[in-house]
């Protein structure tokens, strides 16, 4: 069995980290799996990428023009909205052609088109589609944030000027994403429960089947160790209990640094002891906007990249905290599990599928930075550590091992592949 996985970046974002991973853990368990990305980083061998670099940024350009005329030329919502009118025919290259299996993740931002999907599902492949956010299911927005219209048909789209119209550019890429599955079955796969019960009512995927699987993680490489060798490397403070906050872009406000601020105020006001014993380190871009808003002393750490670095950050600290107000199957508790930390999140996606309140952390109500702070403050004062520790550590092996998870795709391609073997 041979597998391709497609993806838009080789390295950067959540999707390809955890495509990555798939494609490890595949090999690992005797599947040949190779991916295609339009941004190829490294060296690697199993990873090839998109030829045309000039086409491929056109492609990116183009789209994104086409979504600022539709936004009146305001740049509010203009990274939250895709509409794939154009990309790249795949179809052609030897990757494609040699592979019996084409897995697409997130393909969005002139990766592929929906012209390019179509042509995919006609080419008779079988198709299996990883939903790393709602795209898949909606018309042209990743996060729905509470709208229901993806139920029936999405139009008078919040995103758009003055809330959209009935046949709005929502509307109109909904009838066209109709049109490219029409006909065609996709297994599509989620990473957490919660998304696959919203792709499961979605007007769009109907009919089609969705699977949960969750991302793998190697845990070979994010595994637990010594804490004070860990912060003498970062430069942290050795004594203090140190709080990790981790994002992309710190300053996105999807990822919820307000709510981490307002909590550790929270907690700064009714135990002033604190500000001598608690640090808050931030890995992320921009994390040098945020240090003064804190009250606890704070380590910007900024974008990292390097995984070894990484993995020294987890194991620097004593919680991690991730206050996000939409989230799939973060990748970032999977990996401060891994290393035996324990996490506090909202109460929101996937997070508590993730978290087992007060055994491998704390799932904080939604959206409330007091029910936040007490989350920090039983982590890091309440728990027993030892507990939390090993439970986060079961957790991970049971769940996202690199052979659970390759075992349970292979049955999925295995399942999408029977049919077209039986119309032979």
């Amino acid at each position: 069995m041979r597998i391709l996985i497609v993806n838009t970046s080789e390295r950067t974002g959540g999707a390809a980290v955890a495509a990555n991973r798939l494609m490890d853990a595949l090999k690992n368990n005797g599947v040949k799996a190779k991916m295609l990305v339009r941004d190829k980083e490294t060296a690697s061998l199993t990873v090839c990428g998109l030829s045309s670099k000039w086409c491929t940024q056109w492609h990116f350009l183009w789209e994104r023009f086409v979504i600022w005329l539709h936004l009146h030329f305001n740049r509010e919502h203009l990274f939250e909205i895709d509409i794939a009118n154009c990309g790249t025919d795949i179809t052609r290259l030897p990757e494609f052609q040699e592979a019996d299996v084409i897995h697409l993740h997130w393909v969005n931002q002139g990766m592929l088109s929906l012209k390019n999907i179509r042509k995919i599902l006609v080419s008779g492949k079988t198709v299996v589609w990883t939903m790393h956010d709602m795209w898949p299911a909606t018309a042209i927005c990743h996060l729905t944030l509470g709208c229901q219209s993806f139920l029936t048909g999405c139009h008078h789209c919040p995103l758009l000027p003055g809330g959209g119209s009935s046949n709005d550019l929502s509307a109109r890429v909904w009838h066209r994403k109709q049109q490219m599955l029409a006909g065609h079955r996709i297994s599509f796969v989620t990473c957490s429960q919660w998304l696959a019960g919203d792709a499961r009512k979605s007007g769009l995927l109907k009919g089609q089947d969705v699977f949960c699987i969750p991302n793998p993680i190697d845990t070979r490489l994010f595994r637990p160790m010594d804490q004070l060798e860990a912060r003498k490397a970062l430069g942290l403070p050795a004594e203090d209990r140190i709080i990790l906050f981790a994002s992309q872009r710190v300053t996105n406000p999807n990822k919820g640094m307000a709510f981490l601020i307002d909590a550790c105020r929270l907690l700064a006001d009714s135990h002033p002891e604190m500000k001598e014993h608690i640090s808050v380190a931030i890995l992320g871009g921009h994390a040098e906007e945020i240090t003064g808003q804190l009250p606890f002393r704070s380590f910007p750490l900024g974008y990292v990249s390097d995984q070894q670095r990484i993995i020294k950050v987890y194991n620097a600290s004593d919680v991690f905290v991730l206050p996000s107000l939409s989230e799939n199957l973060p990748n970032t508790i999977m990996e401060s599990m891994a290393c035996g930390v324990p996490s506090v999140g909202f109460r929101v996606g996937g997070i508590p599928e993730m978290i087992d309140h007060q055994e491998t952390g704390y799932v904080a109500e939604y959206r409330n930075a007091e029910s936040l702070a007490t989350g920090i403050r039983w982590t890091l004062y309440e728990a027993d550590s030892h507990r939390v520790r090993e439970a986060c550590l079961r957790k991970v092996a049971h769940n996202y091992s690199q052979q659970s998870v390759a075992n349970r795709y292979i049955e999925v391609y295995e399942a999408a592949m029977k049919p077209k073997e039986m119309k032979r």
